[in-house]
């Protein structure tokens, strides 16, 4: 976290010298930047003969298939009701797939033979969510699926053969298992259960077997299964067991010791770890400071990306999917002004060829630059984000939209953010703060944000937007807030508490209520409702504090002009609560701009709907915020 400082300063000598005469920079077609990928999700086939992905056609996503030099192409679906959501390689001749989940669908598990012949449905079960337990590459016809058709609040693990479409039940759910693990070769061996506060690992030594405590610790220490050792008698594992941060570790399956801890760092998380199945061995552990990074554990793999990024020069470069003998990949790249490209990869031959660009209408050179920051928050710790600037203004008293992120433990990454570019092409600096609670930078920083969605995870924003002020890079009247979900939240707790700061605000289904949001949690996380009760908060127990930070009973306090977008369908902020709110500031005279879209979940996914979100969103921020 500390290297954040040689950014910091970097960025102050750039605010020193810079230009004091605004430049015109024209402004971008808001539907340029919500473009959707024309193809999108590549696939390389296990034997490197094909490549599949999603492409739209007549408003719905299908799957396609391509020969790998591109010469022949079928498509494989056609379904008029509902687009494809995910697809992967069953075998070198068959695909599966899931589609989009509809009011008036039961989601289904589907399958197809490449050339587009012998279509059919796998699994569908009324009010049945699906889980895949292994995907890619598929054992022996089978396919581990969890389903929670006997009882909605649990999944139940099964073994589906893809050719008879015989479902068989593994194990049932005994109500306490939150995840299922395969091996290598499709045996269910592992799973992780939970009593709401502690997780525990649970192994067998097959199916045939019982599974029997490997340990337990509380939720705050995690364990994630990366992969399982050749003889299957330790695992790989992301874990931040007796550390603050995670780390890779080998663990033994039986006594659940560690036997090595295979990389660390001291600054952030590990927070992926990649497995070959090719060469039989762990091949990088990923870490994100201000950027991805990688540490490598095989020297092949180390030159291989030595030589995308040659090719590539200049670009963030992510292996997407690679045949069974890693010689063939699709190449994902981007940076934080450039949306990307897909490419097909040979590493034999060492040849490139572009598949396609994510969003073509995107001129890298009108782009902004995305620049890492760092403060200190009022009680001492330090807090790391993204500061967006304006290209062609004078970087000094600018009008900032600052953007919490979601979650609110997840956090904000470098790289290309369509709404963070569309801001700044309208002039703004866009403030991303990765605020306590935020995930990535250890346990203790994780942690800090537990019952504090309304206290010092704000105080954090608030910090990081004085900071801002005392800097001279914001406009102390022209401050905006706008974000969804938790970030949305953010949004209106900060018109709430802060409206001596905040000029105007918007929220994308931002929860306005805690004791309804705990209330309607969905039943497949009830085991999950004591940890909900640690981090957020017990609505019985700390009923004062969540009415003295729930916006829905504090809209006498807020002053400045509001924008609140919401759909009627989002299972997570009631609608009915939402109106309510927006009937209570207009009473009051509070300017408000809503948008309610009775078909929508807690996204827009309509394209038509996004567009009408941004233009309004583009006009209310014109109008309170003065933009010329």
């Amino acid at each position: 976290m500390h290297q954040f400082k040689k950014y910091f300063f970097f960025f102050i000598s750039l605010l020193s010298i810079a230009c004091t005469m605004d430049k015109k920079v024209e402004r971008i077609p808001v539907e340029n930047f919500f473009k959707a990928a024309f193809k999108t999700s590549f696939l390389v086939s296990p034997d490197g003969e094909y490549i599949s992905y999603l492409k739209p056609d007549n408003n719905r996503i299908h799957i396609y298939v391509e020969t790998w030099d591109g010469k022949n192409t079928t498509q494989l679906t056609c379904d008029s009701n509902r687009s494809i959501a995910y697809h992967f390689w069953a075998n070198n001749d068959e695909l599966l797939y899931l589609k989009n989940e509809s009011e008036n669908d039961d989601p289904g598990l589907f399958a197809v033979r490449r050339d587009g012949s012998n279509k059919r449905e796998l699994l569908s079960f009324a009010k049945t969510k699906i889980r895949l337990i292994t995907s890619e590459p598929v054992k022996d016809n089978n396919v581990l699926v969890s389903l929670n058709r006997r009882d909605s609040t649990v999944f139940d693990a099964y073994r589906l053969n893809i050719q008879t479409g015989k479902l068989t039940l593994l194990v049932r759910n005994p109500g306490n298992i939150t995840k299922w693990y395969a091996d290598r070769d499709g045996q269910l061996r592992m799973a992780i259960a939970s009593d709401g506060v502690n997780e525990t690992l649970l192994y067998r030594e097959s199916e045939k077997n019982n599974f029997n405590v490997v340990l337990t610790n509380n939720f705050k220490a995690s364990i994630s299964p990366v992969g399982f050792s050749k003889d299957n008698s330790c695992i790989y594992a992301l874990s931040n067991t007796n550390r603050d941060k995670m780390a890779l570790v080998e663990l033994d399956c039986v006594t659940g010791k560690e036997h090595r801890v295979i990389y660390s760092n001291s600054e952030v998380d590990v927070s992926e770890a990649v497995f070959s199945a090719n060469k039989d061995k762990l091949i990088y552990a990923g870490y994100e400071t201000w950027k991805k990074a990688r540490h490598y554990l095989d020297d092949s793999v180390k030159d291989r990306y030595a030589r995308l990024e040659k090719l590539l020069p200049n670009n963030e470069v992510r292996v997407t999917s690679a045949d069974a003998s890693e010689n063939k990949f699709i190449i994902r790249t981007y940076t934080d002004r450039n949306p990307g490209s897909f490419y097909r990869y040979t590493y034999n031959d060492n040849k490139l060829v572009e598949l396609g660009d994510v969003n073509p209408s995107i001129n890298l050179e009108d782009m902004a630059e995305m620049k890492p920051i760092s403060y200190k928050t009022r009680d001492g710790l330090t807090v790391d984000g993204y500061l967006t600037l304006p290209k062609g203004r004078d970087e000094t008293n600018l009008p900032v939209i600052v953007m919490p992120h979601g979650g609110p433990d997840s956090r904000n990454s470098w790289g290309y953010n369509s709404e963070v570019q569309f801001l700044a092409n309208r002039g703004y600096a866009v403030f991303q703060v990765n605020f306590r609670g935020s995930k990535g930078y250890g346990k203790k920083f994780w942690i800090a944000g537990f019952k504090e969605w309304g206290g010092k995870m704000q105080d954090d924003i608030t910090d990081g937007v004085r900071w801002l002020i005392t800097k001279k890079v914001a406009d102390p009247n022209r401050i905006g807030i706008y974000g969804s979900s938790f970030g949305g939240y953010s949004a209106l707790h900060g018109l709430c508490f802060q409206s001596e700061l905040y000029k105007c605000g918007a929220s994308y289904s931002g929860l306005t209520n805690l004791f309804t949001y705990m209330k309607d949690i969905p039943p497949y996380y009830r085991p999950y409702v004591q940890m909900y009760y640690e981090t957020v908060g017990n609505p019985e127990v700390d009923a004062d504090y969540f009415r003295a930070v729930s916006p829905v009973f504090h809209t006498d306090k807020i002053r400045s002009p509001v924008l609140i977008a919401q759909g009627g369908k989002d299972p997570r902020v009631n609608m009915n609560e939402t109106n309510q709110f927006v009937q209570e500031l207009k009473k009051r005279k509070v300017p408000v701009t809503y948008i309610l879209k009775e078909n929508e979940g807690h996204f827009f996914r309509n394209a038509e709907n996004k567009l009408e979100f941004y233009r309004e969103l583009e006009k209310f921020l014109d109008k309170n915020l003065r933009m010329e």
